[in-house]
This record gives structure tokens, C-alpha cells and sequence, in this order.
């Protein structure tokens, strides 16, 4: 059985998150729990040091990366263990390169899996979902996050919360951070300002988190009552025009309330047939989704009912609709969706808005298509006609022997195969005058239309009415046959549209190209209006700009199209070939509006690309300021105080001080020379201006001498390079500038007694160069972020520059047409390949 996991959240250090999982530990401890303590990271703090007195800790393990010690959780020892309860501190911990997993988390899922519970503790700005708002809020990028689903997964979740001013209090009275950081954070980080808004981030991720509670609670309890713990605000749209006031409406209603959750919904009958104005419905939804809301859609017959069942299922508190558009007789007959909502509503507050097209009556789509086609309608006439006298002269010399009621049947079996040849009008024609003929030829008294017997006048009636009930429900039968006809051709090409969108396919081409295939069209295009509408801008093609087209002859204005969709002020979709009717618009309509959004993404696209160029730029430089405002200052403050000493006049320096002050002085410079020189070539090579001197290069030459500028590094590099090997093309100070950079930070994380070793290669056209070391090494999941600019694997050395030296080397390379990859040395370390295409003169040879 898996543990349980509780969660303590903090909107920011020093809340008491460590201080109130020691607590339930300890408490847990006197319920006779066996507790042990897996990781807990005091900070320094006593009150909370002294929480750990008489719990069992778990022993670190010790782990060596780059030189440096640091010790991590022992899963494994925690797990042989087997406690009931685990206490881990940090969950969005990144672990120590070498560590079992990567993140703190996973060895906390680990645990969990074995049986074990545990509590943990974690702050807002560490959830994935908030870094980027975190940022933005305190300056300051979060590289530890963990997945908002790990802290979501927790069977309990407590919020740790204190108020600005308490924790800065608190801050102030160095119970959180040593005397000498107080003053820095407190301008900084903790700020009122980013405490408040930490907060608030807090406790709206933790209502969300009831939410998902209380919903689960509400359903496995089969609560269906609302319960008003949180605006909601349910609007209903019909696909009519007032759907935009009512989104509208309902998202002021909602804006009242600080949180209001904001819901459209739309019910289709279950039978599929009843239409309703895509395009609207796609305006409003893209409307109600642009004010924050989401769109929802149900299945049901009653309305009224379907609504409020959707209403109560999302725990909404306020439910708005329009005012209803029939005519006041219909309304008479029936109370209306409104009506009946608002009486069914209960607790939920029901708001009818009023729009300007409130009582002036459903407007249809288009006319509505005949039953049956023309043909079989001049059938059922043609039969009427001729089945009347044929059948009256058929029965004349029986009507001795028939009976009336066998007559009246008979003429019944006319008027059911009229309706099932032409529909319900020549069945009831033939109804009336079969009725006429019975009279007149077969009723006493004959050759007279009166009636003698009354038993034969009920006869005729009930004729009449049967004969035109079976007419209407024979033309009805076939009206809902051909819709269902009609609405399978529609459900296939819209479901040929939703798998085009689901496909990704190539979005308008491709769309329009479906769309004039699906309807036999010769062409269809989308246009846009280039200016502000007039009266008769319809037929002038200056008026309107060709977005996409699919077909022979583009229409370059509506006027010219035999069909055209207006999808907002500026978009007309124009298709030509043939006039489609009412049914077919409607799925033109639903083309449409994907037609608009298509175009809307495209554009969007269009902007990422254009915008994504600044924002690396401005990533660039907010990383450039973050990165060089340490180092260099350093080589500057470094030789200005060497300097400084050798120009003071008040101390006398020997020899061997003014030449190690000298050396400072030179070292520094050096550094901060370099340093410049990275910075220069990285903006030149971000901006594309980078120049370049490609020329056959020979190693033999170029190796030498970039070991020879690592100056006091040199020593510990060792070169390895034929005069057999071939010439490379590469510009030869480049070339230089990549090695020196790969072999500096390859003697970096080196162990002291052990030298960087650079051999070169011949493998086809290229020569592979390999710069190996025998540090630490890199995990192969990191391999491609070490050449991300200002990038210094786990940012724990903040002393060994900015970062730049493997992003410019792999920039370089790639400029000189060479190509820069990691590979893991065998036993330990990491081995960086150049490869180099050789020159045609080498190949010629």
C-alpha cells in the first residue's frame, strides 16, 4: 500500500513551514508513531534545531562533485529503515549531480512507494505553474521548481501562512537569515510588496486545491445542491446574436467578485437536428475564452434541465440567459426556457437579460428544404389524381356487395400510398376528395352528397382525420429521414474538418482545399478588408486583400462569389461554382469560423517568430547584467587594488611584493580581457555579424599555440596531434579561441593530478578534435544546457566566470561549419569533440 504524503506550503522563507513539519513529527512521535527524520535543513536557526531533539535522523550520504563536498538524503537508508513516517524537507530540491534521482521529489515517490508516509514542505515560487509570475513579481528566476501535479497528488495539503510585516519582523530579529543578510533581503525579496503578492499566489493555489477537494467530496457523496463557496457564473447561449451581450453581461457579473469563475455553456438536442449559427456560436466562444472563461457544451433534449443539471455539476452560483425571442402567443402556450429555469432554479440566482432581439421571434437560417424531392411530389399528385376515379370506378359495380366500411378502407390505402409517394399535401387532397367520392357514389342516398344514416357521417369523419393524420406523419417521417440524410453529410464534413485541425495539417491552404473538395466548389477564398467599410465596397476588389485560395479563379471581392460568409467586419469567405442552400451554409459556417481562427493562429505564429528574437535578446541581457555584475567586477576590483597598493607612498613594498601585486594586476586584467572578448564575440555572433576568415588550417599549428595561451594552465595540458592528419577549413584565431575555451574549462573541473589530454583525428571528410578531462563528468539529460549561455552547471560557483565559454565555443564552431558535441569519457569525465570538415585541398592530395 502506498504512503500518504502531506505537504506544508509557504509563501516564502521563513514562514515556519521546517518549524511545522518538526511539529506534526513530534506529535506523531507521541502518538506512538515511529518517526524517523529522512532530510531537514535547519538553516541555522535554534528554535528550530532544537524541534529535532529526540527524533531519529537518518544519516546523510556523502557526495564529491567538482572538488566539493555535499551530502544528500539516503533513500535507500530510509526505505531499510521502514518507519511509518518519513519527514523530507525541500521538496523541489535538485539534488547533487551523482544523487540516485535528480529531484528531491522523486526519492520522496520512491519512499512513498515503499509503504512509508511522509511529510514535506515546499514555497510557492518553487511551483512550476507560478515560476514565471514569481519572476516577474520578485526579479529573481527560480531554478528549483517541481511539477504543480507532485504537490497536487498529496493527500493533504497546509498552508503555512503569516503576514508581510510578521515574517519581516521576524526577519528582523535574525530568526530567519544570519544578521549580515537581513539588511539585503529585507530591500530585496522581502519586500511588502513581493511578500503580498507571494501570499496571494499562495492562497489562491491552495483554494484551488479545495476546490478540487470539495468537488470530489460533493460527488462521491451524491451532493447536488450548490454550495455557494465561490462565484460561478454560468452564462447560456443559443448560437442567436445576443449571445455577445449575455457573454458580456455575465463577465461583469462575474468581475464583481474577486475569483469569480466565469462558464459559457451551449445545449444541442439529442437528436442532432436541430441547427444552430456555427459562426455565432464560434464568435462567442472565442469571446467568452478572450475574458478569461471556458466553453462548455451539453447533450439534452430538455433544456431547462440540462442547464441546471450542468449549472449544479459545476457548483455555479449565478446562472444568466436572454430574454426569450418567440412572440408573445408562444409564449402563451408555453412558459419558455427562462420561465422554466428560473422555477426549477433553487439556490441558483437567475438572471434574464433583456437584448434588442428579444420578442421579435426565432429567426431561421435559411428556408426550409421540402420533404420530398419535386419529382416525388408531382408522383403523388399524378397519383392522386388518376387513383381517385380508377379506384371509385373499380368499386362502382360492387357497391351492392361492399360494405362502406370496406370502401372507406380501401380509399384509406390510396391516401397512405399517395403520402408515401408525394407527401402529406396530395395525401390529404386525396383524402378530401376521396371522402367526396364516397359520399357521392357509395353513401345512401347516392348520386346525392347528403347523408341519410349518421353512422356513415361519423364514418367519413374519422376518415378524413385518419387519412390526414397518416398524411402528416408519412411527410413527417420522411422530413426527418432526409434531415437525418442531411445531418450525416454535415457530421462527415465536419468531422473531415476536426481532423484536419486534430492532423495539424497545413491550416488555410490545406483547410480551403478541404472545404471546396467537400462541396464541389471551383474555388474558395478568404478575404480580408484593407479599409474602413463603405456602402458599395462589395464589388471592388481594391477594397478587399486575397488571405488564401484553393481553386482555379480567385474571387477578389465578395460580390464576385456565388456564395460569401461574413465572418467578422474585415473576413468574408467567397466560394464560386455554385449557390449552396441553407443546409449546406451552415457547415460553410462552421469552415468558416475554423477558416478565422486558422488565420488568428497563423498571424499569432507570425508575431512569436517576429517577437522571439527580442525576447532573447532582452533574456541575453537581463542574463548579461545577472551574470558580469560579479565578474567583472572582480578582475577590475583585483587589479585597482593592486594598483592602488603599488602607487601608496606610505608602504614600502619589496621586490617580491611588488612583483606578486604586479602579477595580480596582470592576471586580472587578463581575466577581464577575456571576459570583454567573450562578450563581444557572443553579441556578434547573436547578432549574425561575426566575421569570418575560412582557410586550410593545419592542427599541428593551431593546438600549440592555444596551449600556449592558457599561460600557468598550460602545464597541465597535454597535446597529442599527427603531422599526418589533413587541413581543416576554420579561421585559425577562432579555431584558437574554441580550444582555449574548451581546454580552461576542462582544467577546471580536473582533478590536480590529472592533465587534460587534446588529440585529433581523420573519420571520412572531417577531423574529429577531443578535448578530454577526468572530472566529475556531466549527466547525459544536461548535455545540451551547458551550452546555453550563462549557464554554469548547478550555479553552485559563483567565482569561475560567466558562463560563456562552452555557449561562444559552440557558436564559433558552428559559425566555421564544424560541429560541437559532449561525450562522457570512459571512467569518468567528460570528453568534448570539434569536429571540422577538412579542406579540398587535403582531399585533392
Amino acid at each position: 500500500m502506498r504512503g500518504r504524503l502531506r505537504v506544508y506550503l509557504g509563501a516564502a522563507p521563513g514562514v515556519g513551514k521546517t518549524y511545522a513539519m518538526l511539529g506534526e513529527g513530534r506529535r506523531a512521535c507521541e502518538r506512538g508513531r515511529d518517526v524517523v527524520v529522512g532530510f531537514v535543513e535547519t538553516h541555522g536557526r535554534p528554535r528550530t534545531a532544537a524541534l529535532l531533539e529526540g527524533l531519529e535522523v537518518i544519516p546523510r550520504r556523502t557526495l564529491v562533485h567538482r572538488g566539493a563536498t555535499f551530502t544528500e538524503m539516503d533513500v535507500d537508508a530510509v526505505i531499510a529503515r521502514a518507519p511509518k513516517v518519513a519527514l523530507v524537507d525541500e521538496l523541489a530540491h535538485t539534488n547533487v549531480p551523482g544523487s540516485k534521482n535528480a529531484k528531491r521529489w522523486q526519492d520522496i515517490d520512491e519512499i512513498l512507494d515503499a509503504g512509508i508516509d511522509v511529510v514535506s514542505t515546499v514555497n510557492i515560487q518553487h511551483l512550476e505553474s507560478v515560476n514565471d509570475v514569481v519572476q516577474q513579481i520578485t526579479g529573481i528566476p527560480q531554478r528549483e521548481t517541481v511539477p504543480d501535479e507532485v504537490v497536487r497528488r498529496a493527500d493533504q495539503i497546509e498552508l503555512v501562512d503569516m503576514s508581510p510585516e510578521a515574517l519581516r519582523r521576524r526577519m528582523a530579529h535574525g530568526n530567519v537569515y544570519a544578521p549580515e543578510k537581513v539588511s539585503a533581503a529585507l530591500s530585496n525579496y522581502f519586500r511588502v510588496g513581493n511578500l503580498t503578492a507571494l501570499r496571494e499566489l499562495a492562497l489562491l493555489w491552495v483554494a484551488g486545491k479545495v476546490d478540487e477537494q470539495l468537488d470530489r467530496y460533493r460527488a462521491d457523496h451524491g451532493i447536488g445542491t450548490t454550495w455557494e463557496t465561490r462565484e460561478r457564473v454560468v452564462v447560456a447561449l443559443t448560437g442567436g446574436p445576443e449571445g455577445d451581450t449575455l457573454v458580456r453581461r455575465a463577465a461583469r457579473i462575474a468581475a464583481r467578485t474577486k475569483g469569480a469563475d466565469l462558464l459559457a455553456v451551449h445545449v444541442t438536442s439529442a437528436d442532432g437536428l436541430a441547427g444552430t449559427d456555427p459562426a455565432n456560436l464560434a464568435r462567442q466562444r472565442t469571446l467568452v475564452e478572450s475574458m478569461g472563461g471556458t466553453y462548455h457544451q451539453v447533450v439534452g433534449d430538455d433544456v431547462p434541465r440540462a442547464l441546471l443539471d450542468f449549472a449544479r455539476g459545476v457548483n455555479a452560483t449565478q446562472l444568466v440567459l436572454g430574454a426569450s425571442r418567440r412572440g408573445r402567443f408562444a409564449q402563451i402556450l408555453s412558459r419558455g426556457v427562462g420561465v422554466e429555469t428560473t422555477a426549477r432554479s433553487g439556490s441558483i440566482d437567475v438572471h434574464l437579460v433583456t437584448h434588442e432581439e428579444a420578442k421579435q421571434g426565432r429567426r431561421r437560417l435559411g428556408p426550409t428544404r421540402a420533404a420530398l424531392t419535386r419529382k416525388r411530389r408531382l408522383t403523388g399528385w399524378a397519383v392522386a389524381v388518376a387513383g381517385m376515379p380508377a379506384l371509385t370506378a373499380t368499386l362502382t359495380p360492387f357497391r351492392d356487395v361492399i360494405s362502406l366500411p370496406s370502401e372507406i378502407l380501401l380509399f384509406l390505402c390510396l391516401v397512405v400510398g399517395v403520402a408515401l409517394i408525394g407527401g402529406m399535401w396530395p395525401a390529404i387532397a386525396t383524402a378530401v376528395g376521396g371522402s367526396l367520392l364516397l359520399n357521392w357514389f357509395f353513401t345512401p342516398p347516392i348520386g346525392r352528397l347528403t347523408i341519410a344514416d349518421p353512422e356513415n357521417l361519423l364514418a367519413l369523419i374519422v376518415f378524413i382525420l385518419v387519412a390526414a393524420a397518416v398524411s402528416t406523419i408519412v411527410d413527417l417521417a420522411a422530413r426527418r429521414t432526409r434531415q437525418a440524410a442531411q445531418a450525416g453529410a454535415d457530421a462527415e464534413a465536419l468531422s473531415t474538418l476536426a481532423g484536419h485541425v486534430l492532423r495539424g495539417e497545413a491550416a488555410l491552404p490545406s483547410l480551403l482545399g478541404r472545404l471546396r473538395e467537400t462541396f464541389g466548389l471551383d474555388s474558395v477564398t478568404l478575404l480580408e478588408r484593407v479599409s474602413e467599410p463603405t456602402a458599395d465596397d462589395q464589388a471592388e476588389p481594391e477594397a478587399w486583400r486575397v488571405i488564401a485560395t484553393s481553386g482555379t479563379a480567385a474571387c477578389t471581392a465578395p460580390a464576385a462569389a456565388d456564395t460569401d460568409v461574413v465572418i467578422s467586419e474585415k473576413l468574408v469567405l467567397a466560394a464560386r461554382g455554385r449557390l449552396l442552400d441553407a443546409g449546406d451554409r451552415r457547415v460553410l459556417e462552421a469552415f468558416a469560423a475554423e477558416a478565422a481562427v486558422a488565420l488568428r493562429q497563423e498571424r499569432l505564429q507570425e508575431e512569436a517568430e517576429l517577437a522571439k528574437p527580442l525576447a532573447e535578446a532582452d533574456k541575453m541581457r537581463t542574463a548579461l547584467l545577472a551574470a558580469v555584475s560579479h565578474d567583472l567586477r572582480t578582475p577590475l576590483a583585483a587589479a585597482k587594488a593592486a594598483v592602488e597598493s603599488l602607487r601608496a607612498e606610505d608602504v614600502s613594498w619589496t621586490d617580491q611584493d611588488r612583483d606578486e601585486l604586479l602579477a595580480t594586476a596582470d592576471e586580472s586584467l587578463t581575466r577581464l580581457d577575456r571576459l570583454v572578448e567573450n562578450l563581444l564575440d557572443m553579441s556578434r555572433l547573436q547578432a549574425g555579424v561575426l566575421g569570418l576568415s575560412l582557410q586550410p588550417v593545419a592542427l599541428e599549428e593551431v593546438v600549440p599555440r592555444a596551449i600556449d595561451d592558457l599561460g600557468p594552465l598550460r602545464e597541465r595540458v597535454e597535446g597529442d596531434i599527427s603531422v599526418e592528419l589533413p587541413e581543416i577549413v576554420a579561421d585559425p584565431a577562432l579555431l584558437e579561441r574554441v580550444l582555449v575555451n574548451l581546454m580552461t574549462n576542462a582544467v577546471r573541473y580536473s582533478p590536480a593530478d590529472q592533465k587534460v589530454l587534446v588529440t585529433a583525428s581523420w573519420h571520412g571528410g572531417e577531423v574529429e578534435i577531443r578535448v578530454i578531462d577526468r572530472g566529475p563528468g556531466i549527466p547525459r539529460e544536461v548535455h545540451d544546457r551547458i551550452f546555453l549561455p550563462f549557464q554554469r552547471l548547478g550555479d553552485r560557483d559563483n567565482h569561475t566566470g560567466v558562463g560563456l565559454g562552452l555557449a561562444l565555443s559552440r557558436g564559433l564552431t558552428e559559425a566555421m561549419g564544424g560541429e560541437l558535441t559532449p561525450e562522457e569519457t570512459p571512467g569518468g569525465g567528460v570528453t568534448m569533440i570539434v569536429n571540422m570538415p577538412i579542406s579540398s585541398r587535403a582531399t585533392a592530395s
